[in-house]
């Protein structure tokens, strides 16, 4: 299967000088990617379950094949993964193991300021670590918690959250938001809460 190249941090094209092996558009990213790569928890870096991704956020092998979020033989540790020039970034996969992601859609402004009804959510999941979606105006908030199966809903004030725990995968940027701690805390109350 042939990607397209793009950088790994601002996803746009790779330049036609860029050397193979390159993941970064120019000096600046590569800089930025490596400060975000530093704060993703540990919780999820020790888990062989990265794959790499398209732009347009189709999962794939280190190598480069289409990736499963349902079959272990195609995700990776995370040092293969994010040492991988395959794709534009990194993805992470959920496998019913506890992990879960929240993902608030559209919650960010142009501004980077958040929406009320998110900060109501993550005011809530205060001890848990959130990044920025790849987007840019979304929130990926990492934790613990049971899901019988993934939900989309819509909460007061107009937002729309994804909750998933099993066979997704969720495309990983490492930009964390605000002062939110390097580390996964219990979101069960969150999730109740919202479901």
């Amino acid at each position: 299967m042939t990607t397209s190249r793009c950088c790994e941090h601002c996803e746009a094209p790779m330049p036609i000088t860029a050397r193979r092996h390159a993941r970064f558009c120019r000096p600046a990213c590569r800089a930025a990617a490596h400060r975000a790569a530093r704060t993703i928890p540990a919780e999820l870096t020790s888990r062989p379950r990265w794959v790499r991704r398209t732009s347009r956020k189709v999962p794939l092998t280190v190598g480069g094949s289409t990736a499963s979020s349902t079959d272990p033989s195609t995700w990776s540790r995370y040092s293969d993964a994010a040492g991988s020039t395959t794709g534009c970034g990194l993805g992470f996969v959920l496998d019913g193991d506890g992990l879960v992601c929240l993902d608030l859609d559209h919650c960010l402004d142009a501004d980077g300021e958040l929406a009320g009804w998110a900060r109501n959510i993550l005011d809530a999941a205060r001890d848990t670590w959130a990044e920025v979606s790849v987007s840019g105006d979304g929130l990926h908030l990492w934790g613990y918690g049971e899901l019988p199966h993934g939900r989309r809903i819509t909460v007061d004030g107009g937002g729309s959250v994804e909750l998933y725990g099993d066979g997704r995968y969720i495309a990983v940027t490492g930009r964390t938001f605000g002062g939110t701690p390097q580390r996964l805390g219990d979101l069960q109350h969150v999730i109740d809460s919202l479901l």
